[in-house]
């Protein structure tokens, strides 16, 4: 893996020189950046020398004058440019196992990169880190890091992980905070693993490390009809449970730090909280606190909405199970405007089974199949059914693809955790 460009800025120091797509950097100063984190550190300076290798293979060297903050204006196709920490782990509960042959690779990719966790919140395990990674975090001050905790409960955690390095959780904690190297924390439940009086040990534990620990996210296991290990599923009981004890932990010290996801509300059939439960969503690509600062949003834009529309609006909302109550309350609003019909449509995971209930898992084929006979106007879909920059659902059919099946127009919500764009399709 390279420094490879993926886009040149417009009016930044990198057009003015030329760069082009597909152009790789070989060296900055004289060294080759492992990762955009060399990158930035490297950047940081009045006088930079760019070795550059033109898509042609041509080697070509730029002697640049900036200012010390001035960034070139680049964007590369990865964060990290050398060898990505694969992960060793092999989780009894990982969502990569529970995956079909077939689908992009890119989805059976297993990281475990202290790097992107710092660069792009994703979440590792400390299980693979070096000395040399550990010093490097120390010394630069990486953090905050993402912390797949699961549990504290050394054994326990090895089990779950099948990996013995994994029973050091409470020593590698121990690192951090001696480090002062903040953490965002995560434990995904297992009922009948680190559920019950397991998760309240954790949350214990979790104490002695509350000057470094700036949010805890539990999140139900991901089962999909591929998995292999008897895992069970979230009752409205474990659900419950679960959101007294964040309570309670919550009230012990006195501030929202641990956070119950969205699904547990909607399993428990209990009230969404209000926004002081999720702090500043920090934890909002974990499915914690979604809905709320959706119903929030639209509270705000309602009252903004017209009384009615000129030309007759039918909008199809393709929603997954996890945002049907979110839906029907918009959709409510939206057919109170004179000439605006709204539906909503609960799609069901055929690909990775019923216990899969968020839209970032259905694929284009569930969409064809459930929709092809509805008479569709135009249909409303998440960005998050979508590959990331694409037009491309998780097995590979696009949105045109989709369109001509159905015979109707797709809109693609790009911010998710706003109905700004949703509003703004009522005129």
């Amino acid at each position: 893996m390279s420094a490879i460009i993926s886009e040149v800025l417009k009016d930044s120091i990198a057009q003015e020189l030329e760069f082009q797509k597909g152009d790789k950097i070989i060296s900055i100063n004289g060294e080759k950046p492992q990762d955009m984190i060399d990158y930035r550190y490297m950047m940081c300076c009045e006088e930079v020398d760019i070795e550059l290798e033109r898509t042609n293979g041509d080697i070509e060297i730029f002697e640049i004058e900036k200012d010390f903050d001035d960034d070139l204006g680049i964007v590369f196709e990865s964060a990290v440019f050398d060898r990505i920490k694969p992960c060793t782990n092999h989780c009894i509960f990982c969502f990569v196992d529970q995956q079909p042959e077939g689908l992009r690779k890119s989805l059976y990719i297993k990281d475990d990169d202290y790097r992107l966790s710092y660069l792009q919140g994703t979440y590792i395990t400390l299980t693979n880190l070096t000395a040399k990674d550990k010093e490097r975090i120390q010394s630069l001050h990486l953090g905050p890091l993402y912390v797949s905790v699961h549990t504290t409960n050394p054994e326990l955690r090895a089990k779950m992980l099948n990996n013995p390095k994994a029973a050091n959780i409470l020593e590698d904690l121990k690192w951090l905070k001696q480090a002062d190297i903040p953490i965002h924390t995560q434990i995904v439940l297992c009922p009948g693993y680190n559920d019950g009086e397991e998760l309240e040990n954790t949350l214990k534990d979790f104490e002695n490390f509350k000057s470094i620990i700036q949010s805890i996210a539990i999140v139900p296991v991901g089962i999909t009809r591929f998995h292999k290990n008897n895992l069970k599923t979230l009752t409205p009981q474990n659900a419950l449970h679960v959101i007294k004890q964040v309570e309670a932990f919550n009230t012990k010290l006195k501030k929202h730090i641990a956070m119950a996801s969205d699904e547990f509300f909607l399993k428990a059939d209990y009230p969404i909280p209000d926004k002081k439960y999720y702090d500043n969503f920090a934890q909002l690509e974990d499915g914690v606190g979604a809905i709320r600062l959706l119903t929030d949003d639209f509270e705000k834009r309602r009252k903004k909405l017209p009384k009615s529309v000129k030309t007759p609006l039918n909008l199809t909302f393709a929603v997954a199970q996890s945002s049907v109550k979110i839906f029907k309350e918009i959709t409510k609003t939206l057919n109170l405007i004179q000439n605006c019909h709204c539906e909503i449509v609960e799609l069901k995971n055929d690909f990775f089974g019923s216990n899969v209930t968020v839209a970032g898992l259905i694929t284009g084929n569930d969409l064809i199949s459930q929709l092809k006979n509805k008479n569709i106007e135009t249909l409303i879909i998440p960005s998050i059914m979508l590959r990331p920059f694409s037009c491309d659902f998780l097995d590979n059919i696009t949105v045109e693809e989709v369109q001509k099946e159905l015979g109707c127009k797709i809109v693609v919500i790009q911010d998710i955790y706003s109905t700004k764009e949703i509003c703004s399709l009522i005129q």
